[in-house]
């Protein structure tokens, strides 16, 4: 199984509900699974034609997916830099799609004290993939956050994990 995960992070939040759906689906497909999380900045252009499985997943800013405005908005109260000019909404747009189409899972992150926020960059991810033609949305989960900053709310990346390994088993 060829699984691809890509995240945006800002206070290593997302990273880390990232890696951790990355170890589920690999404890739901075996050692030898081909799991590769990356950061956005990082991934690739066009999708690999085996991809059975592509994840996206990033922070919840002004009801969706971050735009360049909210990014400097969060560099300013000390998020990591690098994100400035490319999030997934950006590489949602521009990737090339493969000649398969893969399942595709999307999650976002999300301050806990706004459980019920009514929009989602989950969501929004999985309109865009559909958008650009870049699979079958079979999945989206939000995991939440004491604050923007973080740190994440207790028992979120055991929740990620399970939904990784959720992921992977679906395929069976």
């Amino acid at each position: 199984m060829s699984v691809l995960v890509v995240h945006e992070s800002h206070f290593g939040n997302s990273r880390a509900v990232a890696e951790a759906v990355g170890a589920g689906i690999t404890d739901g497909v075996g050692a030898d699974g081909g799991v590769v999380v990356v950061d956005v900045t990082e991934a690739p252009d066009a999708l690999p034609d085996d991809l059975d499985l592509l994840v996206v997943g990033g922070p919840t800013h002004a009801f969706s997916m971050s735009r360049a405005a909210t990014r400097h908005d969060a560099l300013s109260q000390g998020a990591e830099p690098g994100h400035e000019a490319r999030g997934i909404r950006e590489w949602l747009a521009a990737v090339a799609p493969s000649g398969v189409r893969p399942d595709v899972a999307t999650f976002d992150t999300r301050v806990t004290k706004v459980r019920r926020l009514p929009g989602s960059a989950a969501r929004a991810a999985g309109r865009s993939v559909a958008k650009h033609h870049l699979g079958t949305l079979v999945d989206s989960a939000s995991f939440f956050v004491e604050d923007s900053p973080g740190p994440l709310a207790p028992g979120e990346l055991d929740r990620a994990r399970a939904w990784g390994r959720r992921l992977a088993t679906r395929r069976e």
